[in-house]
């Protein structure tokens, strides 16, 4: 029996697109993510219980790495894999293209996408995939010149293909892919040229959308709502214990217990658990009396699933912009890595960090590690359990996006002398 294709994931996060692609049937090598917060929910939940097949080499010590000191200090090793890896996968950080953000062409944590590219050059997979937010694929209002003029999606194109890909990319909605969550993304797909691929991935992933849905026991005609997400995590009506997995002393949880019904999607992300088995990840958060009546009064008077007017704002005397509460009958709006961006629709509190995970499509078994949140001075130095979901692809995108690629890979006869060329009809991949 063939070994599966294997891959390497830069930026990899806590892991949410190495899920997708793990659970799709991709062997892992190794994963690249410099915050230790990160890595160690990484390692904890895809390396380290041997529920997937990983073969990390045994030259990268299986610890928080940063991409640029992997290049420099690796670089041996990494020209040792040349030809030999089937796909790098990765999300560079995006900040600086998000809509949401400022968009500042030279915020430093854009340049990740030149290491994506250098990595690519000296290991030359066969086949690449690059997620990011929307914001890639639009151009910069810049005045210094230089390729502001276009998006950044087009400069990575143009590089990928001078150095012999094929590249394809689309603005992708999690929501169609069954993920509580609007949350557009850009996605890249490159194939090396030499090796004969000849498909339309996105066409070919248009078509393959019902069947990947409906194997998940998921409506291919309706997305998946908020409400059918975290319906059975509500507070009320439960009872609450000690939080059995927080840092910090004082936190309540609820005792959860399998709902005897319960949507699709929840018995989708239950999966694998035994009925009364807690997911992590469930700490309560903790407002002011006089916060609680404000979010009270915001969930009776602001329309759901719609940022805060400018007049309730003023209202309520809010500096921050962005309060949204969700709307439970519709999928949420993008997520952030800041909790505090949205409310839940019918209890006077921020979400859970399980909450934010199922909106994620992270199923239940996938603990996060490390701290709740932070602030201050740590904020940038630190990744807690918010920030690595918000960050996250997510896992049932990263998932369709792997059996796509993993039925290219696997349907092709791919020589593995450089220069033969065995063209595959994109129909070989239907199903």
């Amino acid at each position: 029996m063939k070994a599966a294709p294997t891959f390497i994931d830069l930026f990899s996060g806590c892991g949410g697109l190495s899920l997708g692609l793990l659970s799709s049937g991709w062997r892992g090598l190794f994963a690249v993510e410099r915050s230790p917060h990160a890595f160690s929910t990484y390692r904890h939940n895809l390396v380290d219980n041997k529920k997937f097949n990983f073969d990390w080499p045994s030259w990268l010590p299986c610890r928080e790495v940063d991409v640029e000191v992997l290049i420099k200090k690796y670089s041996v090793n990494l020209k040792g894999l040349k030809g030999k890896v089937d796909l790098i996968a990765g999300g560079p950080p995006c900040q600086g293209f998000s809509p949401a953000g400022r968009r500042n062409p030279d915020d430093p944590r854009n340049k990740m996408a030149e290491n994506y590219i250098k990595i690519v050059k000296i290991v030359k997979p066969k086949m690449l995939l690059l997620e990011n937010v929307r914001g890639f694929n639009i151009p910069f209002n810049g005045t210094s010149g230089n390729d502001e003029s276009i998006p950044y999606s087009e400069v990575v194109k143009r590089r990928l293909e001078a150095v012999g890909y094929n590249v394809e990319y689309q603005v992708v909605l999690s929501a169609d892919w069954g993920v509580p969550q609007l949350r557009p993304r850009f996605i890249l797909i490159a194939v090396r040229s030499d090796i004969g691929i000849n498909w339309s991935p996105f066409i070919t992933l248009k078509e393959n959308r019902k069947d990947f849905l409906l194997k998940r026991g998921l409506n291919p005609n309706r997305p998946v709502t908020v409400k059918q997400a975290i319906d059975d995590l509500k507070v009320s009506n439960k009872e609450l214990i000690d939080c059995i997995d927080s840092d910090v002393k004082g936190f309540k949880q609820i005792l959860y217990r399998s709902p005897k019904g319960g949507s699709r999607y929840i018995k989708l992300m239950r999966k694998g658990m035994k009925p009364d088995r807690m997911p992590n990840s469930l700490r309560i958060p903790k407002h002011r009396p006089e916060v609680i009546d404000r979010f009270s009064q915001i969930l009776t008077e602001s329309p759901k699933g719609k940022s805060l007017s400018p007049e309730i704002r003023a209202k309520f005397k809010l500096k921050k912009h962005t309060i949204t509460p969700l709307c439970p009958n519709k999928p949420a709006a993008t997520i952030t890595t800041l909790p505090d961006d949205i409310l839940h629709y019918e209890e006077p509190r921020i979400p859970t960090v399980r909450e934010m995970a199922r909106l994620q499509s992270f199923p239940d078994w996938f603990d996060f590690l490390g701290r709740y949140t932070t602030g201050g001075k740590f904020r940038r130095e630190m990744c807690p359990r918010y920030t690595q979901v918000g960050n996250a692809v997510p896992p049932l995108l990263g998932e369709a996006l792997g059996e796509l690629m993993f039925s290219a890979m696997t349907s092709t006869r791919v020589s593995r002398r450089e220069g033969v060329q065995n063209s595959v009809s994109a129909k070989r991949f239907i199903g």
